[in-house]
């Protein structure tokens, strides 16, 4: 049967489309202000992507933070059964999946696809990828190069505070002083490590680790994700899909 799974974030929307256990294809694009115009046209487009038609889809689940704007879906999953069904798919020995979002960031216990326990933060820009969007542009860079950048400093700068307006505040004291910029990445990218380390010590840490969501794509986190841990973690060919193919494996079994 062919799946097709909707992720609506904050900031991006992902699909899949699915046949059994193979994946025919996804897409990822910009959320726009309207979430239902957003969810069609994603859609279409990943249908044209993989050449198939609406009524060769079996069903069609949706996710993620704008899930209940998927008017034309035939189910609607929360975002942490279909990261770990996707995350799992992906990494079939996965024990700690860790999402880091735009807008929220969670970790996950599972044990083969199965959700054991969970924590997630979408209160709070610390620890999502508004952080490292905020720190950037207070030091104008692009976010893309934040991580590149962050893997060549000399020393990690102390970003202490939880709050990112403050925590934006040290970034520019470090700027006035005339430190590296690279050394200030290190630390922003740290800070993140740390609140995510926080959030899954509360649920357990079992590996493997599996790092997920669009601030995976960044070295420096990853790297000090994995300074913290102490032992290596795993990104996925593109971890910014694991809800929307969750959401279609899950699919499958409805």
């Amino acid at each position: 049967m062919i799946t097709v799974g909707i992720d609506i974030g904050s900031i991006t929307a992902k699909c899949v489309v699915l046949e059994d256990t193979r994946i025919l294809g996804y897409k990822i694009s910009r959320v726009k202000p309207n979430l239902e115009v957003t969810a069609k046209e994603i859609l279409a487009e990943t249908l044209s992507f993989v050449g198939l038609k609406r009524e060769d889809v079996g069903r069609i689940v949706a996710t993620g933070y704008g899930r209940n704007m998927v008017d034309f879906a035939d189910k609607k999953i929360t975002e942490i059964s279909c990261h770990a069904a996707g995350a799992c798919f992906l990494i079939s020995n996965a024990g700690t999946v860790i999402d880091i979002g735009g807008q929220d960031s969670k970790v996950i216990a599972v044990e083969n696809g199965k959700v054991l326990d969970f924590v997630m933060n979408d209160k709070c820009a610390a620890g999502t990828g508004r952080f490292i969007e905020v720190m950037a542009a207070a030091l104008n860079l692009r976010i893309e190069d934040v991580g590149s950048l962050a893997v060549k400093a000399t020393k990690k700068l102390k970003i202490s505070s939880t709050c990112t307006v403050f925590a934006e505040t040290e970034v520019v004291s470090y700027i006035s002083s005339g430190e590296k910029v690279e050394n200030i990445v290190a630390g922003v990218c740290d800070a993140i490590a740390g609140r995510i380390i926080a959030m899954a010590n509360r649920v357990g840490i079992r590996r493997e680790v599996v790092l997920t969501g669009g601030v995976a794509k960044n070295l420096g986190v990853k790297r000090a994700i994995e300074e913290r841990l102490g032992f290596p973690v795993i990104v996925p060919e593109e971890p910014q899909i694991a809800g929307a193919l969750g959401a279609a494996v899950l699919g499958q079994k409805a």
